[in-house]
């Protein structure tokens, strides 16, 4: 065992857990570090207070003298905690978060000081935004951007900073992070749902979108993933042959928590009390040493903005008790990678989820209708959806151990699939009396009553109905929500209101009466997303048959599934919302594409050098031995009897030879093959080089140095193996 490997486990096996007291109820904790509104309604004027909501719910702007009052009040609260510096906190399109930490302190003529913070820091600041991506919307030279305050997300603290989430814009006014086009898309889904609810209620004024993420991840001593240069680099695995165990006994998912994996969780979970983070789950995951934590549903914006935070919380908690936290989607060959599903809803301010059937008729003709146009959404935007959920470590998931295919379906269960099929079933037109009201009492009347037996669940459909929401399991374990939450409430804002629309045909130009309008259209609504459900094994290749002959997108690769967010289509529906112009689509794309060469161009150079400077020097060094051992057996032998007696060792040398002439030659026309990528200018056809060429190199690498470890003595092989990672605690 090499001398990094040895140390690295028994370092791991005489850690102790960290002893974790608890000395509060939760909710005596729960938002203690944050700047809500319970706070605010104790620190603001009355005025002040007012203004901030006004600006929270309605999207009002917040005068130049009350964000003074505000930035007092904010300034003076996180000083009573110990805070000494604030910054305003963003998430550009780096797929982390920023932050840059200014004092408090100022001085003022000779030799004083004071803490000063006033509304003008609070609203806006001046980064540099030079070095983040940008795709080509700013030259390099062209360091302005701005970060302006985001009111609806709560400041918070963490450390001694306080934490001010905002949006992130070029100086030329393009979005530059993630925040910015997802509030659009969220007001967009609010304006057009507020249009429809009126149909069923005039007295709602405005609807949210609300998300609920599953975040699931591995825990890795950190000695381990230090003995490991491919985790280092690129947070998974990219060689190592699979353990003898590994979860086929499925002895993991939701067993008793690891000793040391429960005292990082309950550490985690006292720090997301305070920061308001109201994670609420915890348990094994299938996977060893794979985990998950889920928290309580959320305003979509703020959702998203708690998992972002989330995500550095557990990076730096995970230090304290000398973990690793690996959020690639697939860190581990042949076990379950990690997902992120996402679960949304809409619910107005009435207090109604529109995807949660009712008690009456007319509360589940309003459920059939969001339910209905929201399939419409995904399976006229189906290959958008996939789009939206693409990067280099998703690609490695998606249809492997549990996950979803790449291939986007709805699933929605035999209950509602029968009641949409007698909806389709309608008489167009006008209803009679007793149509309506077999249908009302029939069909629509009766969906609460079938849908409490509507719980079993797909989990190999990207895109499930579970009950009271859509779950979108697609989306990645390192990703951030925002990407496919823009998406998702972009398209279903653009279908409610072509749906109005042709609603409101109806009722004026038909003279029919509102249901009869409403009936008409679902039905056709239905009629038309027959492509998009299905109710079968999405792993099954039945289902790549049928998906194609539906007409469905199969894009197994992150090149060819964002060449769609370019398109025509894509723009027009961003551009229309209001929610991206054309110039920041195509920055994205770029910015996709550019993150996709890199990362496999980084792993490519790490295989590479462990492959060659690891892998193959160790294998030498115990092909010598062989050798050694051989030349003695001849002596002692003689050359009659050698090759029968030193057969094993022979051909064992023969075969290690084997092994490191092919790595070798692979590994040569991969740095070629890089090379050639590398001259390529335009960025879709080098990350198409990318995938297609350098990419493939790396299962040839791996399969035979993978066969390298069963064979080199296990005394000698420098890297930590599969079973140390996942079974060592």
């Amino acid at each position: 065992m090499s001398t990094l490997r040895f140390f690295a486990i028994q370092e791991t096996l005489n850690r102790k857990p960290v002893k974790i007291v608890e000395k509060k109820r939760r909710s005596e904790l729960f938002g203690k570090n944050v700047y809500n509104k319970s706070t605010m309604q104790q620190t603001l004027t009355k005025d002040a207070f007012e203004s901030v909501s006004n600006a929270i719910e309605k999207g009002t702007k917040i005068e130049r003298s009350i964000a003074d009052q505000i930035a007092s009040s904010m300034k003076d609260w996180a000083l009573g905690k110990g805070v000494t510096h604030y910054t305003h906190w963003f998430q550009p399109l780096t797929g982390a978060t920023a932050e840059k930490h200014d004092a408090f302190f100022e001085t003022i003529g000779e030799g004083d000081a004071i803490e000063k913070f006033g509304g003008g820091q609070l609203v806006q600041q001046e980064p540099d935004a030079s070095s983040f991506p940008n795709g080509g919307i700013r030259n390099t030279f062209e360091a302005r951007g701005y970060t302006a305050w985001d009111p609806t997300s709560p400041a918070f603290i963490y450390g001694t900073t306080l934490c001010i989430p905002t949006v992130f814009v070029a100086y030329t006014g393009e979005a530059l992070d993630y925040k910015t086009p997802l509030l659009r898309a969220l007001q967009a889904v609010d304006g057009a749902a507020v249009a429809v609810c009126k149909y069923f209620d005039k007295n709602v004024k405005k609807v949210n979108a609300s998300l609920g993420w599953e975040q699931e991840y591995f825990l890795i001593d950190s000695a381990l993933v230090s003995s490991r240069p491919d985790i280092l680099l690129t947070g998974r695995t990219l060689l190592g042959h699979a353990s003898a165990k590994g979860q086929q006994l499925d002895d993991h998912y939701f067993g008793t928590i690891p000793n040391r994996a429960m005292s990082y969780m309950r550490d985690l979970e006292t720090e997301c009390m305070l920061l308001g983070i109201p994670v609420k789950t915890r348990h094994n995951e299938v996977a060893p040493n794979q985990f998950e934590l889920a928290p309580i549903y959320e305003e979509a914006n703020l959702a998203v903005d708690h998992n972002a935070l989330l995500m550095d919380v557990m990076d730096k908690v995970a230090e304290r008790h000398n973990f690793k936290v690996l959020f690639h989607e697939k860190p581990f060959a042949g076990i379950n990678g990690s997902g992120k599903h996402n679960n949304w809803s809409l619910s107005t301010d009435t207090g109604v989820n529109l995807l949660s059937p009712g008690k009456t008729p007319m509360s589940n003709l309003q459920f059939l209708t969001f339910f209905v146009n929201t399939i419409k959404a995904v399976n006229d935007n189906e290959e958008l959806l996939r789009a939206a959920i693409a990067s280099a470590s998703n690609d490695h998931r998606l249809g492997a151990n549990e996950a979803p295919p790449a291939i986007m379906s709805v699933f929605i269960g035999k209950q509602l699939t029968k009641v949409l099929n007698e909806l389709e079933n309608v008489t167009s037109g006008k209803l009679s009396p007793e149509e309506k009201t077999d249908l009302k009492l029939n069909v629509v009347g009766k969906i609460p009553e079938i849908l409490l037996d509507n719980t079993d669940r797909n989990r190999t459909s990207p895109f499930a109905f579970t009950g009271n929401k859509f779950e979108f399991r697609a989306v990645g374990s390192k990703a951030n929500c925002a990407n496919p939450m823009t998406l998702l409430n972009s398209i279903v804002a653009k279908q409610l209101m072509a749906f109005k629309t042709e609603v409101d045909a109806l009722i004026e130009k038909k003279d029919m009466k509102k249901d009869d309008a409403v009936f008409n259209v679902l039905r056709e609504y239905i009629k038309k997303s027959k492509t998009i459900l299905f109710e079968g094994n999405g792993y099954g290749e039945a289902w790549e048959k049928e998906a194609k002959k539906r007409g469905l997108s199969n894009n197994k690769t992150t090149p060819g599934a964002l060449e769609v967010k370019i398109s025509k289509k894509a723009k027009a529906i961003y551009e229309e919302l209001g929610v991206m112009n054309a110039v920041e689509v195509e920055a994205r794309y770029e910015i996709e594409m550019e993150d996709y060469i890199m990362r496999i161009q980084i792993e490519g150079r790490v295989l590479g050098d462990i492959a060659r400077n690891h892998i193959v020097p160790t294998a030498i060094k115990y092909q010598n031995i062989l050798i050694e051992n051989a030349k003695g057996l001849k002596e002692i032998y003689g050359e009659t009897e050698f090759k029968k007696v030193a057969k094993a060792q022979l051909d064992l040398i023969e075969e290690i030879s084997s092994h490191i002439v092919t790595i070798n030659d692979s590994v040569t026309k991969m740095t070629n093959m890089r090379k050639k990528a590398n001259s390529i200018e335009d960025v879709t056809s080098k990350a198409k080089a990318y995938c297609d060429k350098v990419k493939p190199l790396f299962d040839d690498i791996r399969y035979h140095c993978d066969k390298l470890e069963l064979l080199v003595d296990d005394e000698l092989w420098p890297l930590t193996k599969y079973r140390e990672l996942l079974f060592t605690k």
